[in-house]
């Protein structure tokens, strides 16, 4: 199985839930060739953290045209296009109507099922209506997705309509149709026939989803639907990672359940956040009365020197981490930041219109954050390192020379802690955390320097 993702915080969770079934995965940057992939032997599944969550239209359909060929050469049974399990996406920006579409072309299914439902992370979806929980991992209350407290504020691609039909229709024009959640309790012979009509005049199928029961059933779906050698390409959330893995599980296709690492507390914690989540800000706040220490980045870098502002950074880290101290650098304290007002003052200085600064702030800020970390690692070996949000991450994780990473333990449910693969880079061997958003308690920083295992060694 191949799993691409749109951005490589949203990747972790889809190898996360590969890995808990028992399934040997590892998570790359770029789409790996068959020598690449030999350098780690045997593998179940791999994924492919892509960036495709900040591009336009254009860049996505390039950009997949090109990958979803190299997939393809890999000959894999599935091809999962991950997308996040709030759904982000619009017409301009992360557009999934072009994926769907490459898709048909490149994999020439008879149709495309998108299942966005992902019941361990607050993640549920009735009647094609979209449900999240207020952040993954906790306790918090559960909206449906357009009066969400945050997805319906996000900066880049806010959530307005509940309906996953008619947001994909926003982003291209498709036949579609759905698998409710009453049909997901008929018999699986019957749920196919219905799969089998539907297909015949839907290019695209829904599916509903609320129990973690469901999941099995999903992932039934998803196998029978498949042609005999030919790859079956499927979009959503890792739901799909779920379902696939709890089916295999019960097919006894994988292996148990592996138990994993001790994970020990480190003397200073390096955090790199280009969240701008409510979620994210209340942890960073937690971190800090917790006895860490913040360098807040000045949205002035986008017009002064670049490496004087590098050397700035760094300089005030390394200063913190001496000290014995864990370092939290962000771009923003929540949506309320006034921050962010600044951002979009410079980028309109500098003649950018809304659709290029949604595209090119992720970028610039992603790449600071990762010239920042490679300044400090380089000169202050440290052992766990943390990139939260989304948007940014990808930038970030390139702009170490990461390669590959491979889960060595679960942390929160969708956020794995793994081990780095960047040979020759000062980030070689490390442990990374990749947090979105929403996900996360309060303590979620606190805990991955702790070296607390939330979910002890398996997910339920």
């Amino acid at each position: 199985m191949v799993f691409y993702a749109d951005d490589f915080t949203g990747a972790t969770d889809a190898l996360e839930f590969m890995a808990t079934a028992g399934a040997t995965t590892v998570l790359f940057l770029k789409t790996p060739t068959p020598s690449e992939l030999n350098d780690f032997g045997s593998l179940d599944a791999i994924g492919v953290a892509g960036m495709t969550r900040s591009m336009s239209p254009s860049e996505i359909h390039k950009t997949l045209q090109v990958d979803f060929s190299k997939i393809a050469s890999l000959h894999p049974v599935h091809i999962h296009y991950k997308v996040c399990s709030t759904f982000d996406s619009s017409p301009e920006i992360g557009n999934i109507g072009v994926a769907v579409s490459q898709g048909l072309r490149q994999f020439k299914n008879s149709h495309v099922p998108i299942m966005v439902a992902a019941p361990d992370l607050g993640r549920y979806v009735l009647f094609g209506q979209l449900f999240a929980q207020m952040g993954i991992g906790s306790n918090g209350e559960v909206y449906r997705i357009d009066k969400h407290p945050s997805m319906s504020k996000h900066p880049s691609t806010p959530s307005k309509e509940a309906d996953l039909r008619d947001h994909l229709a926003l982003q291209g024009e498709f036949e579609t149709g759905l698998i409710d959640i009453l049909d997901l309790e008929k018999p699986l012979e019957e749920l196919l026939d219905k799969v089998a009509r539907l297909s015949k005049n839907h290019e695209v199928i829904f599916y509903d989803g609320l129990y973690l029961r469901q999941m099995v059933r999903l992932g039934a779906i998803l196998e029978h639907s498949k042609i005999p050698g030919k790859p079956f390409f499927s979009v959503g959330s890792s739901g799909i990672e779920r379902a696939i893995g709890d089916y295999w599980q019960q097919q006894g296709v994988l292996r148990s359940k592996k138990d994993w690492e001790t994970i020990d507390p480190v003397a200073s914690l390096l955090v790199l956040c280009g969240s701008v989540s409510p979620i994210t800000s209340q942890q960073i706040d937690y971190a800090l009365e917790s006895g860490f220490q913040q360098v807040p980045i000045d949205p002035n870098f986008l017009v002064e020197d670049l490496q004087r502002s590098i050397q700035k950074y760094s300089e005030l880290i390394l200063a913190y981490i001496q000290a014995g101290k864990s370092v939290i650098v962000h771009t923003a304290k929540g949506p309320k930041d006034p921050r962010l007002t600044k951002v979009n003052t410079i980028a309109k200085g500098l003649g950018w219109d809304v659709s290029r600064r949604k595209r090119e702030l992720p970028k610039r800020f992603g790449e600071l954050l990762g010239q920042i970390a490679i300044s400090v690692i380089q000169q202050i070996p440290l052992q766990r390192l943390v990139i939260a949000g989304g948007d940014t991450s990808s930038y970030t994780a390139r702009t170490m020379d990461i390669r590959a990473v491979q889960m060595i333990a679960p942390i929160v449910k969708g956020a794995p802690l793994c081990r780095v693969y960047a040979k020759g880079a000062p980030v070689d061997g490390m442990q990374i955390n990749l947090k979105g958003g929403q996900v996360g308690e309060k303590d979620y920083f606190v805990a991955l320097e702790n070296g607390t295992l939330k979910n002890k060694n398996k997910l339920p």
